[in-house]
């Protein structure tokens, strides 16, 4: 291990400007006012010329993490400090002392209020603070939870108070976020930092994850069970980090709808049908997960799944009813629950909190109005202020400060006053200079056969603001690691098994119904993208060369921008506008349905829902590909938008060549394949009957030719020059050309022969008949049969194609028959 920096040495230059808020504890400067150890060795082991804290910013745009502000459709790029928190051994200790007996008393505190109920008998517990709570769910009263907790997961907000202690900001039981961004922000420093990193004995994170996912698994009642993460969906603030924890974990990242309860069982809709979900991971938030027996509006959770808790066949974590441990008004009582349960004082104070449901508490709040914090009792906003979650009276105007008041005297019971703490402050780049921020820390502790495990780091949240209590994800907010420095080398750490716990598996992987329906959309959307810029590269490259600006448009130009029109890459009042406009539209307008950037967004938001199987290299090129179609609306010519088409083009094949070197063999794959092929041969069937049609001119099937990228192929076959036959066949009927109708179905029909049957009694179910039936056809056609009429009645067949694989395999809430001899999920 490299010696510590002595205390004594002198400040770097670059941070000798750092003045600590006055009179706020400082993580980078000690008491004394000295430097920090731990802080002084890392800030030596950074470069001067910065480029490691700009490794930070291009390492995050590389993962593309993101988040959701509630209320917003589109995802923001994640906001992270170039500088982690750094909390010593010793220190860190005793967090994790404290963090363990809190899990502990909120353990035995719901097993108490959903149970036996004696601290609501003793008094201890108020009866109103249980009852008024929209987080107390009376529908599990007297279940035993499956797997014997309440609790799997539990973390906590904390932050230094003026004393230097560390003080519990607001408890998280309901569905904790942030253990996933803090393996991403984990992610980033370690490669943009890797030096000081190695050398300053950080402690990894890889066992944590590792013990709390075997804890889900022993938690189910057969061997080798199935765990699922129940997310609300893309929509959610934190998709990006459930997607994240799912692929990492190894679980199935489902949604309410990919799940059924029968039999008081749970099960996954596969494209096999039903597989028992043994354990959920819950993201959904405890009045959602059930419309039957909780919130009947409800369009995220599984019906029926509070009975599947009765009758103990599915473990959830957290149980649901968890989210009452977060109501505000608990911190009033919790040193009295904490003595009670488990007899013994709180390692760590609240902040003072005082419940406005009792007369004395609420008096005192009243009394001292515009020195308190007042938040809502429970979880969620305060009743007399639309959106707010806490409000400082000393920033309300008279008006809404008379209104609180009033509130408050009216219905006390739905208010907490707190006291207003200044919490210390950790250091941030900004500019030139370090400069200190308020922070936030939520750290995570993970239920085993042990105890509390908790994990050695955790979310810090850095708030621009001074008083730093309440930090979300929003404006002016950042993230930051946390590294807890060993006083031993650490030696590295991974989530992979050892060998002995290794059972060897081949299998096609039964995926979820919806993530197979998404896959096929997500082929499709990118062909019909590909297809367009075919058609601008093909349009530009022409109208180059025969000079359309002197206005004699000759006709196979003319043709390709009505394609365009036709596709809804090009709105019909842009028809007769100059080939420079309908270029740049078709690639480029967002508002139009076919353009190619339409389907590379409709292409990214399919496979935002299906994050967890698409990797890293292909979602940085689609990104890309994003980019490059959204600056092409002002190029100033014809060669300009070639070009731009070209390089989408190349960015197209980087993506298909992912696809078919990189993705493994299994049921995703073949669907992701199915819909591309599938579009491919429709559009392919459109541009014959628009270039290869019986009046067709040389020029025409050149174009052809260009469009199905045969130019070097058709030249080394026929040397009598272009001709109709020749061309119709390479682009219907040719069983090696890639891009042929006849290949498509030809591959289509593998895929449709490997996926799972419902019934083994070898009879081809619908898509298989449709596919093979269209594929003879086509096998059994010969090029002088072709004309428009035969290729028009193709299309509709191959469209019942796909509609036959959508009802036989995709999420349409199936009766849930249940497929015999295959199982195993990818």
């Amino acid at each position: 291990m490299q010696k510590a920096a002595p205390a004594e040495s002198p400040r770097p230059a670059w941070y000798d400007h750092y003045v600590p808020l006055p009179g706020v504890p400082d993580e980078l400067i000690g008491p004394d006012g000295r430097p920090r150890r731990a802080w002084l060795n890392f800030l030596h082991q950074l470069s001067a010329d910065e480029q490691s804290l700009a490794a930070v910013d291009r390492h995050l745009q590389d993962i593309g993490v993101s988040y959701r502000v509630h209320g917003e459709s589109r995802e923001r790029s994640w906001p992270m400090s170039r500088l982690p928190l750094l909390i010593e051994d010793e220190e860190w200790n005793a967090i994790a002392a404290g963090v363990t007996q809190r899990a502990r008393v909120i353990e035995a505190m719901l097993a108490d209020v959903y149970g036996e109920g004696r601290l609501v008998k003793d008094g201890i517990l108020p009866a109103a603070l249980v009852s008024g709570s929209n987080e107390f769910l009376r529908p599990l009263v007297g279940v035993e939870p499956p797997g014997g907790r309440w609790l799997h997961l539990y973390a906590v907000d904390l932050g230094r108070g003026p004393d230097g202690r560390w003080w519990v900001l607001g408890d998280r039981a309901q569905a904790p976020s942030g253990a996933g961004y803090a393996l991403e922000n984990r992610l980033v420093m370690s490669r943009a930092l890797p030096t000081g990193y190695r050398r300053m004995n950080v402690r990894r994170l890889a066992p944590f994850f590792r013990g709390f996912r075997s804890t889900l698994a022993d938690a189910a009642d057969r061997s080798a069970p199935r765990i699922c993460l129940l997310t609300p969906g893309p929509y959610s603030q934190t998709y990006f980090e459930q997607a994240y924890l799912a692929r990492y974990l190894g679980f199935l990242l489902l949604e309410g709808d990919d799940l059924v309860v029968h039999d008081g069982l749970t099960h996954v809709r596969t494209i096999a049908g039903l597989k028992r979900a043994d354990v959920i991971w819950r993201f959904v938030d405890s009045e959602w997960v059930d419309p039957i027996e909780l919130n009947g509006q409800s369009r995220l959770g599984i019906p029926g799944l509070i009975s599947a808790l009765r009758h103990g066949g599915t473990v959830v974590a957290n149980m649901p009813g968890a989210g009452f441990a977060e109501s505000r008004a608990l911190m009033s009582v919790m040193p009295q629950i904490a003595s009670s349960l488990i007899g013994e004082d709180l390692a760590f104070p609240n902040i003072a909190t005082w419940w406005c449901g009792d007369p004395a508490s609420r008096r005192r709040v009243l009394d001292n109005f515009e020195g308190m914090a007042i938040s809502g009792a429970f979880v969620g906003n305060l009743p007399a202020l639309n959106g707010a979650s806490q409000v400082l009276p000393a920033d309300l105007n008279e008006a809404q400060r008379s209104a609180l008041r009033e509130a408050i005297e009216e219905r006390g019971i739905d208010f907490v006053g707190q006291e207003v703490v200044q919490l210390s402050t950790t250091p941030v780049w900004s500019g030139e200079q370090l400069v200190p921020r308020p922070f936030v820390l939520r750290v995570f502790a993970a239920a085993t056969a042990n105890g509390w495990d908790v994990m050695p780091g955790g979310f810090c949240r850095i708030s621009a603001q001074p008083d730093a209590r309440a930090i979300s994800m929003r404006e002016g907010v950042q993230s930051a690691d946390v590294w807890v420095l060993s006083s031993k080398p650490v030696a590295p750490e991974t989530l992979l098994p050892t060998a002995a716990d290794i059972h060897i598996q081949r299998i096609l992987g039964n995926i979820p119904s919806r993530a197979a329906d998404n896959l096929f959309w997500y082929g499709r959307y990118l062909e019909r993208a590909e297809a367009t810029l075919r058609v601008v590269r093909c349009l530009c490259a022409r109208a180059i060369d025969m000079d359309v600006a002197s206005g004699n448009v000759p006709a196979t130009i003319e043709k390709l921008a009505r394609q365009l029109v036709a596709w809804g890459a090009v709105p019909e009042e842009l028809a007769d506008a100059s080939t420079l406009v309908i270029a740049r539209t078709a690639l480029a307008d967002e508002n139009a349905y076919g353009s190619g950037l339409s389907g590379v967004r409709m292409a990214r938001n399919a496979g935002s829902v299906i994050r967890e199987r698409i990797s890293v290299d292909a979602s940085k090129l689609s990104r890309r590909l994003d980019e490059l179609l959204s600056d092409v609306g002002e190029l100033p010519s014809e060669t300009d938008v070639l070009d731009a088409a070209d390089r989408a083009l190349n960015i197209l094949s980087a993506l298909s060549g992912l696809a078919q070197e990189n993705m493994n063999r299994n049921a995703g794959w073949r669907f992701l394949e199915i819909g591309r092929r599938i579009e491919r041969a429709i559009n392919t069937c459109r541009l014959v009957r628009m270039f290869a049609s019986d009046d067709a001119t040389a020029e025409d099937l050149d174009a052809m030719l260009d469009l199905i990228d045969c130019q070097i192929t058709y030249r080394s076959r026929y040397m009598t020059g272009i001709a109709l036959a020749p061309v119709r066949d390479m682009a219907m009927l040719d069983p090696y050309n890639p891009r042929s109708v006849g290949f498509q179905f030809m591959i289509i029909n593998e895929h449709l022969a490997t996926l799972p049957a419902l019934h083994l009694d070898g009879v081809p179910e619908e898509p298989q008949r449709l596919a093979a039936r269209l594929a003879t056809d086509l096998e059994t056609t010969t090029a002088e049969d072709l004309d428009n009429s035969v290729v028009l009645a193709f299309e509709p067949r191959m469209s019942n194609v796909a509609n036959a694989v959508a009802s036989r395999y995709f999420l349409r809430r199936q009766k849930g028959v249940v497929g015999a001899g295959i199982s195993g999920l990818a």
